[in-house]
């Protein structure tokens, strides 16, 4: 492998890292959404990585569409800021959408009152809420949640830019296996550090007393992808 070659991939995988720990839309809606829907970690990771997987293989797949019939830089970059802004929406009206489900969600189950009187003539008051019970009577074990497909759908859409360029590169010079190189040291490097921040994240999460927060968690998770979309639109995440 030539020098020029090697620092190529290490510029993919530099950047590859760079794009996605400055990109919170890699890693919040994941985090969010597990703790809201109480995923198992397992679960959680397959989500992250197939999504992770999703994401970057649309792009490799442009690109190298884009280098087989001679597109121009770009016309491919075009493309994926048609795909950024597609995904960006797409990322705020689910966050909406899933925000205002999870505040009337929280605010049906709001804990409330009752008097309980016992055969021995005892009485006394307790506080309960609803939402545990409403919840699991009313999940299908045969019928998986739309959720994370929908995640899967908003990621793939959802372009890296900066593959791009790193693309044109041995594209220039006639380098096939240049390209696939590249496009894999890319990829590697963006899906693991999706699961990496995922993790951590979690684990912090999982960590930190929720107490009254708990029963606003879908709105929150809502909420905080919304942000990541407006991120994306307004603020060039």
């Amino acid at each position: 492998m030539d020098t020029h070659l090697t620092l190529l991939l290490g510029t993919a995988a530099s950047i590859g890292l760079i794009h996605t720990v400055l990109g919170p839309d890699h890693y919040i809606p994941f985090v969010a959404m597990a703790k809201a829907g109480n995923w198992s970690r397992s679960k959680m990771l397959i989500v992250t990585v197939l999504c992770g997987i999703g994401h970057v293989a649309s792009s490799v797949i442009i690109g190298l569409l884009g280098v087989a019939l001679g597109w121009a830089v770009e016309g491919m970059e075009l493309v994926e800021s048609m795909r950024g802004q597609w995904t960006a929406w797409a990322l705020i009206a689910f966050g909406l959408a899933y925000g205002i489900w999870g505040v009337r969600r929280a605010l049906r189950n709001r804990p409330h009152a009752h008097d309980h009187a016992h055969a021995d003539g005892t009485a006394h008051m307790h506080s309960h809420g609803h939402e545990d019970a409403h919840a699991h009577a009313h999940l299908s074990p045969g019928k998986a949640s739309l959720t994370p497909w929908i995640l899967f759908t908003i990621f793939v859409f959802g372009p890296c830019e900066p593959l791009i360029p790193l693309l044109i590169v041995p594209a220039a010079q006639h380098s096939w296996w240049g390209v696939i190189l590249v496009s894999s040291v890319f990829s590697l490097t963006t899906v693991a550090t999706m699961t990496g921040i995922v993790l951590v994240l979690s684990r912090g999460i999982a960590l930190t007393p929720m107490g009254r927060l708990e029963r606003w968690s879908h709105a929150l998770a809502g909420f905080a992808i919304l942000a990541c979309g407006a991120g994306i639109q307004w603020l060039g995440f």
